[in-house]
């Protein structure tokens, strides 16, 4: 086991402590005590790497090394801190630790950076614990609204407010100015899939981030005596919504890769074994790396959904409460890191996201690229959540060639 091997090993170990449960997994949630701590025990090890270290009003960290030439551009790097419940030791974390790990090694073996390197550990991502999530990012690009946390609550019943607040964080001050310093972020992240580790790849080089259509729908039929009522006569709500799920996934598996559709969620009522069932309701999560292949499905799995509720003489409502369109990395950020990885000889793939990251919220405002690493079996927000040492210092090392273009070169 090499340094880097080592090191990286030793500070997943490490920060995993910071909320480790008792059922074997790691939960860190926004502004809780672990979160603090896990917060503060990062800015002790970035002071202690040499790092400039402050935190935002609403508690996302930074660890600065100084630029020597290019003081006005600032290359970041780094994820988010929080977990979901029980989750793992790698997911976001692995990112900001990869980040301090990059700086550490590229100090030492090329002193200071003509830009700004800056390694940032995102207060939230998640929505674990408030139903909002990407706070930490969508504040660092200027796009969080106050309004939408003002009223909101935890699982307790803790308003977000007066958990942040209690923190030692606030909102961010809107008087102030945007920073426009920003010239580039590179994200390296666990896959969370099962595509490396199939291919035998070291690397994903991520080149977009899919975009995303969730769907609730809402099958009502005629609730009836499961004995008196002839087949022929029944408005089963639950056979309706069984047709459209077929209709839709057989759809699916017709268009092919990328585009996956994921029903995750069925309710029945009244749910009981001698009762024709009058009501159904299921969720649809529809992914895509093209809007435009996105819409097609999305209208295709309407009309479907549309054909089978009148022949089977339902009522349905489609209520699609999330549309998030696909996002590109930068051209010039993949192309070099694509080429570093190339150079050193590195196994790559290149490859889309299908999971929402900090990237996709960044991505739009500042030049973004991301790193995938494998992980084990794709399992991911888990606590067998598991990517060897080498292949996360195979990641570090990448992102570190891919950072010295960025933040060394002229």
């Amino acid at each position: 086991m090499n340094d880097l091997t080592r090191e990286v090993a030793h500070l997943v170990d490490w920060l995993g402590e910071f909320g480790k449960d008792s059922e074997g997994g790691v939960t860190r949630l926004l502004y809780t005590k672990e979160w603090v701590e896990a917060q503060k025990a990062l800015e002790k090890q970035m002071q202690e790497d040499g790092l400039t270290t402050r935190f935002d009003e609403i508690g996302n960290l930074f660890g600065r090394l100084e630029g020597s030439k290019y003081n006005d551009e600032t290359i970041l790097t780094g994820s988010h801190v929080d977990t979901v419940k029980n989750g793992g030791k790698l997911d976001g974390a692995f990112g900001i630790l990869a980040g301090i790990l990059a700086l550490r090694h590229l100090q030492v073996k090329y002193g200071q950076p003509l830009r700004n390197l800056e390694v940032v550990s995102f207060a939230e991502e998640e929505g674990s614990r408030f139903p909002y999530a990407f706070w930490g990012s969508k504040n660092l690009v200027g796009i969080a609204e106050k309004e939408d946390v003002e009223n909101i609550e935890d699982f307790d019943g803790v308003p977000f407010v007066d958990a942040m607040r209690k923190a030692g964080f606030n909102f961010r001050d809107e008087s102030k100015p945007m920073r426009n310093d920003v010239k580039g972020f590179v994200e390296i992240h666990i896959e969370q899939g099962n595509v490396l580790e199939n291919e035998g790849k070291s690397i994903g080089v991520v080149h977009s981030i899919v975009g995303q259509r969730r769907f609730t729908i809402e099958v009502t039929g005629v609730a009836n005596h499961a004995g008196t009522t002839p087949m022929g006569y029944r408005k089963d709500a639950v056979y309706a919504a069984s047709q459209m799920i077929q209709g839709v996934i057989d759809k699916a598996i017709e268009y092919g890769d990328p585009l996956v559709a994921t029903v995750g969620k069925i309710e029945v009522k009244p749910n009981i074994v001698n009762v024709v069932p009058g009501h159904a309701l299921f969720t649809l999560d529809v992914r895509h790396t093209e809007k435009e292949i996105l819409v097609k499905f999305t209208d295709e799995l309407t009309a479907i959904i549309n054909r089978i509720s009148t022949a089977s003489g339902v009522e349905t409502t489609i209520d699609m409460w999330m549309d998030e369109d696909p996002i590109p990395m930068d051209r010039q950020i993949v192309e070099a890191i694509e080429k570093q990885t190339k150079e050193k000889g590195l196994n790559y793939k290149m490859m889309h996201s299908g999971a929402g990251h900090d990237s996709q919220i960044i991505a739009p405002i500042v030049p973004t690229a991301m790193i995938f690493v494998p992980s084990r079996d794709g399992i991911s927000h888990n606590p067998l959540e598991y990517t060897s040492p080498e292949e996360l210092a195979t990641g570090v090392q990448a992102l570190i060639e891919s950072l010295y273009v960025l933040a060394y070169k002229e």
